[in-house]
């Protein structure tokens, strides 16, 4: 507990309720699904082929199996060529490996500069705030990492879309063959299941919108942000005051200066006259 009250009152966990600290937990978390979602896929797929002369020659269930990262020409699987129970080996087609990769390591990237980040923001947002460097590197690598992950996101999608074609089962029996043959059957078992991957994609996307909508909270804590008011509202607050001080003492001059106008004077001799075709006295107009 000690350690506990000791961390608390050391750090500003504050800084998390506000939106520039929870959205890097949140980019923390999408970062952590993104890459285990991918980084951790295993696959199958299963097909069969009947032969219809050589009976012992059929294989009703030819496993092949693949993982991340997705190099597929390296995958090879046996298929019986009907003939006195001779067999072939095969290979997928495809190398995806540098997309998949592409896309995991910016997930594991962005995973440990949101973790440092928060630590920043905790533990050291006096100096954070305090140096404007601080703010600065965190809006560049902001943007770079949005950028990244629409970059990874679009590549890694297009390239799951290729390795579902040529993991498709029907396009594997293709390259038996046996199953060129027309007296064989050939058929799908089952094929692999695209859940995970699918879910890698749009975490993915939900990543680069997390670190492009945090852009601008970050953007706030930058001197460019709080430069603006200064130069686009008018003059900084230093020369308004001097402006009105000049403004003041110009106005106070002309007051006291012996040409200048007097209220109490013009009110003094105004009363000296009377009004023009008046009375001048009461006997008079008797």
């Amino acid at each position: 507990m000690e350690s506990v009250n000791q961390l608390g009152s050391v750090g500003t966990f504050q800084v998390l309720k506000l939106p520039l600290g929870f959205i890097r937990i949140l980019e923390w978390l999408f970062a952590i699904f993104a890459f285990a979602t991918c980084g951790g896929y295993s696959g199958q797929l299963r097909v069969s082929v009947d032969c219809q002369l050589v009976k012992a020659s059929s294989n009703l269930s030819i496993g092949i199996d693949f993982a991340y990262p997705f190099r597929l020409h390296q995958v090879s699987f046996e298929a019986p060529l009907c003939e006195a129970k001779r067999k072939e080996r095969l290979f997928l087609i495809g190398d995806y490996s540098s997309s998949a990769e592409f896309f995991v390591t910016i997930a594991v990237f962005a995973f440990l500069y949101a973790l440092m980040a928060c630590v920043v923001y905790i533990f050291f947002q006096n100096k954070y705030r305090e140096i404007n460097r601080g703010p600065f590197i965190d809006f560049i690598v902001t943007v770079v990492f949005s950028f990244m992950w629409l970059v990874s996101s679009s590549a890694w999608a297009k390239a799951l879309s290729d390795i579902k074609v040529a993991t498709d089962p029907d396009e594997v029996q293709e390259l038996m063959s046996a199953c060129k043959v027309m007296t064989n059957k050939c058929g799908s078992v089952h094929g692999p299941r695209w859940s995970s991957l699918n879910t890698s994609v749009v975490f993915g996307f939900l990543n680069f919108v997390l670190w492009a909508g945090n852009i601008w909270f970050v953007f706030k804590e930058t001197s460019w942000h709080k430069g603006g008011p200064a130069r686009y509202g008018g003059a900084p607050p230093a020369k308004q005051a001097g402006t009105f001080a000049q403004q003041q003492s110009y106005n106070q001059g002309s007051f006291d200066q012996p040409g200048g106008y007097s209220a109490q004077g013009d009110l003094e001799q105004a009363s000296e006259y009377s009004p023009v075709g008046g009375p001048t006295s009461y006997s008079n107009q008797m």
